[in-house]
C-alpha cells in the first residue's frame, strides 16, 4: 500500500461529500421516513445521535476514501476511472454483502434500495472527486 500517492485534500472532500449525501438521502423529506418504517421503527421512536456514532461515521468515510483513492489511481486516475471504480466497489462488495444481510434480516426490499443507493451515490461521488484530483 502506497499512501504517498493519496491526495489527502481530495480524501477530505470525499468525507464531506459522503456526509452531505447521507444527510440529504436520509432527510425526512427524502428517504428517512420510508427507511425508518422499513427497519421496523415507529414514528415515535427516536434515532440515536451520539457523538461516538458521528465520529465513527466520519472515520469510516475517511478510511473508505483513502482506499478508494488507491484503487482509482490503480485504475487510471481519471473521472471515468473513478466512477467505474466506485461502481465496481459498490457492485462487488456493498450490494452483495448488503443483500446477504438483508435476506437474513428479513427486511423489506425498499430498505435495501435506500441503504445501498446511498452507498452507490457516495462511492460514485468519491470516485469522481478522486479521479478529478489525482
Amino acid at each position: 500500500m502506497d499512501f504517498s500517492s493519496v491526495n489527502w485534500l481530495a480524501v477530505v472532500a470525499c468525507v464531506v461529500s459522503n456526509m452531505v449525501i447521507g444527510s440529504i438521502w436520509y432527510n425526512p423529506a427524502v428517504f428517512y421516513k420510508t427507511w425508518w418504517k422499513g427497519i421496523g421503527k415507529k414514528e415515535t421512536d427516536r434515532a440515536s445521535s451520539s457523538p461516538t456514532m458521528w465520529i465513527l461515521t466520519v472515520v469510516a468515510a475517511f478510511v473508505e476514501a483513502v482506499f478508494v483513492s488507491m484503487l482509482v489511481k490503480a485504475m487510471g486516475g481519471t473521472v471515468a476511472a473513478g466512477l467505474g471504480t466506485g461502481f465496481m466497489i459498490w457492485l462487488g462488495f456493498v450490494a452483495t454483502t448488503s443483500t446477504v444481510n438483508h435476506l437474513f434480516a428479513g427486511r423489506p426490499w425498499v430498505v435495501w434500495f435506500i441503504e445501498t443507493g446511498n452507498h452507490l451515490l457516495s462511492l460514485l461521488a468519491m470516485g469522481a472527486i478522486l479521479g478529478a484530483w489525482l
